[in-house]
This record gives structure tokens, C-alpha cells and sequence, in this order.
């Protein structure tokens, strides 16, 4: 499966921004769907991820109560609403599909657990 993910820019601190991720060669209700962000000179860091048909939704402590994750597999997308913005949100943004059999809080963290990335888009939070 391709990913393609969407809609980051250049947004000031508290404003909101909604990415999206647009899967093609495969239907994204066989993976667990991932947010993942790396800021410069930092290591790729987890953001969230939900399960196959949603009921499950992981969120890293940063995030949580500020983004939402949110898929919709009749339209092979994954979206990532992020309120609140904060300047260390700022970085680029991947979305990535795993194949793993079941969900934990530690599994979904995990970047080695996700089988496919897309290419990033940046997200810019000025003051």
C-alpha cells in the first residue's frame, strides 16, 4: 500500500491543523493506521494510531486531548485533527500502516511495527 499524506503548512501556536493520510494499492481497513513525527535533530517520535475500524485509539501524553485520530476506510483515509497547537508540534508529520495482529498501547508505539510509511508533511507552528 502507498501512502500520501496531506495538509500540514505554516499555522500560529493555538491555531488548528488537520492532516490527512490518502492510502492507493490497498484497503487500509487490513492495517492499523499510525502518526509518527520527527523535528529536526530529534528521533522519530510516536503521535497516535487506531485500529482497524476505530474503536481503538492510541495517543502519545504530548497529544493527548489536543489531536484526534480518525479513520475512513470506505475512503482509504486517516486524518489527524490537531487543536491547540504548541510550538513543539512543529516537525514532519508520517503516516504509516502496520499489519500487526493486535493493539497495545506499547505495540502501536513502536516504528518498526508499521510495514509502510508515506513521505511526511510539514508542519510549521509559529508564535
Amino acid at each position: 500500500v502507498q501512502l500520501q499524506a496531506s495538509g500540514g503548512g505554516l499555522v500560529k501556536a493555538g491555531e488548528t491543523l488537520r492532516l490527512s493520510c490518502a492510502a492507493s494499492g490497498g484497503s487500509i481497513a487490513d492495517y492499523v493506521m499510525g502518526w509518527f513525527r520527527q523535528a529536526p535533530g530529534k528521533e522519530r517520535e510516536f503521535v497516535s494510531a487506531i485500529s482497524w475500524n476505530g474503536p481503538s485509539t492510541y495517543y502519545a501524553d504530548s497529544v493527548k486531548d489536543r489531536f484526534i485520530i480518525s479513520r475512513d476506510n470506505a475512503k482509504n483515509t486517516v486524518s489527524l485533527l490537531m487543536n491547540s497547537l504548541k510550538h513543539e508540534d512543529a516537525a514532519v508529520y508520517y503516516c504509516a500502516a502496520s499489519t500487526m495482529t493486535y493493539t497495545d498501547y506499547v505495540r502501536v508505539a513502536l516504528g518498526p511495527e508499521y510495514d509502510y510509511w508515506g513521505q511526511g508533511t510539514l508542519v510549521t507552528v509559529s508564535s
